[in-house]
């Protein structure tokens, strides 16, 4: 039997984790190394279909809210 898992996959269940924690109990190591995770999740996730969803629903909305400020 052969096992394998995506590392996406395993690091959102890391951050899912890290960021249930109360902020009181948290270092500012420990804060940086969650932005690390976080930065590194977004880097893997970035070229799927999943992670061009994301852009373009971001980019939609920024376009709207863009576009609701102006005159």
């Amino acid at each position: 039997m052969i096992l394998t898992f995506n590392l996406a996959v395993l690091l959102a269940v890391i951050i899912y984790f890290r960021i249930r924690r109360r902020v009181q109990a948290r270092s500012r190591s420990d804060q940086w190394m969650t932005v690390a995770i976080v930065m590194v999740f977004g880097l893997l996730i970035a070229p799927t279909d999943f992670g061009q969803g994301v852009l373009d629903v971001v980019g939609q909305l920024a376009q709207g809210v863009s576009q609701a400020d102006g005159p």
